[in-house]
């Protein structure tokens, strides 16, 4: 049986920074999966009886993020700029659409993977649930959309 990969070679999911331009601070507790997923076009080629299968069009999912509630204002900020370009106020899409950097981080602190989401902007902001009768933290968060990411180390 071969060994995989040894104790210190598996990563925890805490260690991570998320770089976000214009945001002050980008400190998230939680950051969703990233995923993409290929459609399968199947079609038949000169009355074969087994379908061609290829790869198709290409989905990138959303990425939620969640942080504690703070007096930081920039997700709710970017958020307004993709509301006043939704509006016909007049914003370029490159006025709010931003490259998102995700990078995981080893056991010592080091970068390990950076992921790069390319025109991300957010398509949802939830300011988070208040209770009287609970002492947990306010968790506020946003969900990105974006076009692709990369892995870029």
């Amino acid at each position: 049986m071969a060994i995989l990969g040894t104790p210190r070679s598996f990563h925890h999911k805490a260690n991570h920074i998320v770089e976000v331009p214009g945001v002050g601070s980008a400190a998230f507790a939680s950051v969703s999966e990233l995923s993409v997923e290929a459609a399968t076009v199947s079609h038949f080629e000169g009355g074969a009886l087994i379908p061609y299968r290829a790869p198709g069009r290409l989905t990138f999912s959303d990425v939620d993020l969640q942080r504690g509630a703070t007096r930081d204002r920039d997700l709710y900020d970017w958020f307004l700029e993709v509301a006043n370009a939704a509006s016909g106020r007049g914003l370029s899409d490159a006025a709010y659409k931003r490259s998102v950097d995700i990078v995981q981080l080893d056991r010592d602190g080091e970068t390990l993977r950076r992921w790069t989401l390319f025109n991300a902007w957010p398509s949802k902001f939830v300011a988070g649930e208040w209770d009287n009768d609970s002492d947990d933290v306010v968790i506020e968060s946003v969900t990105l959309t974006y076009d692709y990411f990369t892995l870029e180390q």
